[in-house]
């Protein structure tokens, strides 16, 4: 064998080690996210019948009538092609089939979201601004779930009440601190029960599954004296019920809250010394979002959906752009079996998706209650 086609041969071993290495999965339907993301553009379109029919098993999805599963297959085929963009515009993250395959982006947006545009964020010449803390000595990697300050993942379903699971996750954490005690809130409370409005403009208020805004919702709560257990207000997902609230069952007390500037480092110092934050992001990425760090190219700013930030990690690895990138870790709404168990990571340093915008802190203060 000459020289050349020994480095041929070799060239073909390594190849074929590397596939082995990193086209092996646990479950078969990870084959689909790997389908959908291939370089092959027409490979996906021609088999996207067989990624629905596996979609529709692992998620356990029906339709009514066989229109209704001809439209939807009709949006799982464009949701293929999104990811396949998604994926090349954030090339660090893993982008492709999800539990909102099936779904236009406006019925994402309205069902799964949930942040009100209409009601004006605080800005920190006019709300209590957090102070300016010390970033000298902050650690390079925190996480508030390994010091027992988050609970586990919750699912707002299709009421766009992410701004109340938000909030709660703020709250919860602030108690944690507070007391030494994880408490999960009620985030039905917030949806039946806080109308709290812009005081600028009275017709924009906190509106249950039609959305609302954290920074409100902690005026709610200092007003009504505090949020119950979840255990006893359950969430229900609706908005069709009557506010239930009873002041004796209190088990967390919002003594107040504050808004976080800009700058990432008083983000992350804020962070460490508050407990998890409530903050705002763009999420046009997370619908097709499976896992990885999330560093997309591009992104607007607009914020549509409340999530918790809940600790950050000082590199990430990123293939494509061959060097570890710093990110947030947040904690979403959607259930354990989106993204990463129901996280999600996305880079730091460049407000990316708007993700540094909105934040803000709250504190809670010890009741007889617990």
């Amino acid at each position: 064998m000459n020289s050349s086609s020994s480095l041929i041969f070799f060239l073909s071993l390594l190849l074929v080690l590397f596939t082995l290495t990193f086209a092996e999965t646990p479950d078969e339907h990870d084959l689909v996210i790997r389908q959908v993301v291939s370089k092959d553009q027409d490979h996906h379109i021609l088999n996207a019948e067989h990624h629905f029919i596996n979609f529709l098993q692992k998620y356990g999805k029906s339709y009514k009538d066989a229109e209704e599963h001809a439209y939807r297959f009709s949006v799982f085929k464009s949701n293929l092609k999104r990811a396949k963009r998604h994926q090349s515009l954030d090339p660090s993250a893993i982008h492709g089939v999800t539990q909102f395959s099936d779904l236009t982006p406006a019925e994402f947006k309205r069902n799964h979201l949930g942040l009100n545009k209409r009601l004006r964020f605080p800005s920190l010449s006019d709300a209590n601004t957090a102070p300016i803390l010390p970033t000298n000595d902050l650690p390079d990697d925190f996480d508030w779930r390994d010091h027992g300050a988050v609970t586990a993942v919750k699912n707002q379903g299709s009421c766009g009440s992410c701004w109340s699971f938000s909030t709660t996750g703020a709250l919860e954490g602030a108690n944690f601190l507070a007391t030494g005690k994880l408490v999960s809130l009620s985030e039905q409370q917030l949806v039946d029960c806080d109308h709290m409005c812009d005081p600028a403009d009275k017709r924009s208020c906190d509106a249950g599954c039609n959305g609302g805004l954290m920074t409100t919702a902690y005026e709610y709560a200092l007003k009504a004296g505090g949020l119950e257990r979840e255990e006893d207000y359950p969430y229900t997902g609706t908005d069709r019920g009557q506010c239930k609230f009873d002041k004796s069952k209190i088990a967390a007390t919002v003594s107040n809250f504050s808004v976080v500037s800009l700058d990432e480092e008083q983000i992350a110092a804020n962070l460490v010394k508050h407990g998890p934050l409530s903050i705002g992001i763009n999420a046009v990425f997370m619908q097709t979002y499976i896992g990885g760090v999330s560093c997309p190219y591009i992104c607007g700013k607009h914020l549509d959906h409340g999530v918790l930030l809940v600790g950050y990690g000082s590199g990430g690895y990123a293939p494509i752009r061959l060097k570890e990138k710093p990110y947030w870790i947040i904690k979403n709404s959607w259930g354990e079996h989106w993204g990463e168990d129901g996280f999600y990571k996305i880079c730091r340093g460049h407000n990316v998706c708007g993700v540094d915008s909105m934040v803000s802190t709250v504190s809670a203060i010890h009741t007889k209650g617990q």
